[in-house]
């Protein structure tokens, strides 16, 4: 069977039903025509210029959210055609899936869910939701109501990290209440909270380049030195962030794991193109280990078809592992620095004192979509909503701009 084959008409079908390109056009699939929506958005060029781990500005070999979803991508598009699947539905989702980041990373999403808690709280995953199918303008509907870029609903499920609402014990969550509608309608088909396969498949992708491309950019900057670490303090950094659990022993055996792939260095970096070459080659070598193992695992769970909801992606322990301790050495020696925190700081009071900026000067300091927005808003938690997307649309560099143009404040 031919893998369109495997993908049904409801998963080509979009929100506004649109008729085939000129016949001269080149003949795509629906879901290349989701792809090429996501490489063509505005909000997608604006990653370019939002912190990945550390700012875009501060270094020119850091990665910023850009680089990183194409790497994302890059992954996920090769792990899902491994495994049978749809490609192009992997590749669009890992595009797509940090594209409701605001300024400043993770460090700018938790003000804005502070300052947003009045209008239902701020989650990357659930703008991302908000971006695909309202905020980025491309196709409206019969009432002349922007519908988002209009992907087919496989594409569009295939972006939700996390297919739930937001309730008082889900800190993460992937769509906002006023956003349900369009949410029920991409998960028709769907049987409760689960992921569908190919956004897992973008997930792990995430998590697989997060791991393996910070640390590499710790080694680069001088910050990181894979031949000798403080293992109790990255063990710290792992149980505080991302394992709770995970004992001393299970993580000296973890990192024992990764000291025996052979590319791991047993000589500091010394910024030689000997040394990048080395460097590189265990990055490659660590993306293929994970990935090789999660295709093996899942191939050996069942028959398929790895599409939808016909299977699920099997992750084993071990990786699990080895992704968390990459992660924690990276938290450790990056993240969790003097010189980091003092930043993030400064970066929360600048977030914070614009959105309230903002929300004072109303239609008059947003741009024109959000102005029609806020006219549009029928109380002041929808206004707050509105002055939340505009800020979430900034890159670091703007939001600094904004900031010194309404708040007269310090630059980051």
């Amino acid at each position: 069977m031919k893998i369109q084959d495997l993908y049904d008409e409801a998963a080509r079908e979009r929100i506004v039903e649109e008729p085939p390109k000129r016949v001269d056009a080149p003949i795509r699939t629906p879901f290349e025509r989701d792809r090429a929506r996501l490489v063509h958005a505005a909000s997608s060029r604006r990653l370019a210029a939002k912190t990945q781990v550390v700012g875009p500005q501060s270094d020119d070999f850091v990665r910023n959210r850009l680089t990183h979803s194409l790497e994302v991508a890059q992954v996920a598009r090769d792990l899902s055609r491994a495994l049978g699947s749809q490609p192009d539905i992997a590749e669009t989702a890992a595009l797509a899936h940090d594209l409701g980041h605001p300024p400043f990373g993770h460090n700018g999403e938790r003000v804005l869910a502070e300052v947003a808690e009045a209008c239902g709280g701020f989650e990357g995953n659930a703008q991302t939701l908000r971006l695909l199918t309202r905020l980025e303008a491309k196709t409206v509907d019969a009432s002349g109501t922007s519908v988002g870029l209009n992907l087919t609903r496989a594409t569009l499920d295939a972006c939700t990290k996390y297919p739930w609402p937001r309730t008082e014990v889900t800190p993460k969550f992937g769509v906002y209440a006023d956003d349900l509608p369009v949410f029920a309608w991409m998960r028709e088909g769907a049987v409760g909270s689960r992921q569908c396969l190919e956004a897992q498949v973008m997930d792990l992708a995430d998590d697989v380049a997060y791991s393996v491309h910070d640390v590499e950019d710790g080694v680069v900057a001088g910050r990181v030195d894979l031949t000798s670490f403080d293992t109790a303090a990255v063990w710290e950094a792992v149980r505080d962030w991302y394992l709770p659990d995970a004992t001393d022993d299970t993580l000296d055996a973890t990192l024992a794991d990764l000291r025996a792939v052979g590319s791991w260095p047993s000589a500091p970096y010394d910024g030689s193109r000997r040394s990048l070459a080395a460097l590189k080659n265990l990055t490659s070598d660590l993306i293929g280990r994970f990935c090789g193992a999660v295709q093996h695992a899942t191939f050996a769970a069942g028959p398929g078809p790895f599409v939808r909801y016909r299977a699920d992606l099997v992750v084993p322990a071990e990786t699990r592992l080895q992704i968390a301790v990459l992660k924690g050495i990276a938290a450790h020696y990056v993240m969790r620095t003097d010189d980091r925190v003092a930043l993030m700081e400064r970066q929360r009071e600048l977030l914070a004192e614009l959105v309230a900026a903002l929300t004072d000067r109303g239609p008059d300091a947003l741009d024109r979509p959000f102005a029609d927005d806020w006219r549009a808003a029928s109380d002041d938690s929808a206004r707050l909503r509105v002055v939340v997307d505009q800020v979430a649309s900034l890159t670091d560099a703007s939001a600094v701009a904004w900031h010194e143009r309404l708040c007269r404040g310090r630059l980051v």
